[in-house]
């Protein structure tokens, strides 16, 4: 078992305009002291110009995983996944879809758009942060991402 210690910290962008689930992710890092760096932008034009390091965000890391929710202000989920993709800098960050839908139509359309997962927010405040622990435990001790 890898020790904490030794574990490689992220850079994790969070793409969220929902205030709660932004609470929610931030205390599920510190429920189960995850050290990787959260980022969080509001809406998707925040997102494509974090991610181009534009404007505000010029000094902006490169996020190592995305956590992606559908329905944002200004470019939606979906118009922010195809950018990414589309992007041949950017489309090698995996992508988690982190949303409320349940639609057929929604997930379809996240793996169309090559998203790398699609995962539904739990509404009950303990299944939340143990998904985003899942989540962060998938993405750093299971997965090798590209750096």
């Amino acid at each position: 078992m890898t020790e904490p210690s030794a574990m490689k910290i992220i850079d994790v962008l969070l793409v969220e305009d929902d205030d709660g689930d932004v609470l929610m992710t931030r205390e599920a890092f510190e429920h189960y002291k995850i050290r990787n760096q959260l980022h969080v932008v509001r809406d998707g034009e925040q997102a494509v110009q974090f991610l181009r390091r534009e404007g505000q965000y010029e000094g902006a890391p490169r996020p190592d995983l995305i956590l992606l929710d559908l329905n944002l202000p200004r470019f939606d989920g979906r118009q922010v996944l195809a950018e990414i993709k589309a992007d041949a800098a950017l489309r090698l960050i995996p992508v988690v879809v982190l949303t409320t839908s349940e639609a057929e139509e929604d997930i379809l359309r996240s793996y169309q758009l090559h998203a790398n997962a699609y995962v539904t927010k739990p509404v009950d405040f303990d299944r939340f942060i143990e998904v985003i622990r899942k989540i962060d435990e998938f993405f750093v001790t299971v997965v090798k991402l590209p750096r």
